[in-house]
């Protein structure tokens, strides 16, 4: 049986543990999905309790960040918190898409807790079909 660990992952969850949440400075990760549906590909982030005001995209030459931040449910001052497990603060994920997909068309949607973001594939990526032409002014070799 093969076993796999992932440190950064280890250490996710002991910070998830211990309270330490993620700052603009220093964010935690968020999980996410990738995958090709047709002519787009697709990026499905979890970002459960973010309202999408506190959701910020940035697309740059070769960079797409994405950015949440998970603010308390309630700021008032009578309230005395007895258990907090979910995680409080940033969230962010950084990712290099290829320059096969159209970055200038990104559509972005966020229902029941998951962002999406659709990128089509560039024309240019797509597969097509080369015509041959016609040879014009046949000549027939003669010796």
């Amino acid at each position: 049986m093969l076993m796999r660990t992932d440190a950064f992952r280890e250490i996710h969850r002991t910070q998830q543990l211990l309270g330490t949440s993620g700052t603009w400075s220093r964010p935690s990760a968020m999980p996410m999905d990738a995958y090709r549906e047709g002519d787009e590909y697709v990026i499905n982030i979890d970002l459960p309790g973010v309202t999408t005001d506190a959701i910020v995209i940035d697309v740059e030459p070769n960079m797409l960040t994405v950015k949440a931040e998970r603010r308390p449910a309630t700021n008032a001052d009578d309230v005395q918190m007895e258990l907090s497990e979910r995680p409080l603060g940033v969230f962010s994920r950084r990712l290099m898409p290829a320059d096969t997909l159209d970055t200038e068309h990104i559509k972005a949607d966020y229902e029941a807790g998951v962002l999406t973001l659709r990128i089509p594939i560039a024309e240019r990526a797509k597969p097509r079909k080369i015509a041959i032409g016609a040879e014009s002014g046949r000549r027939q070799i003669s010796g």
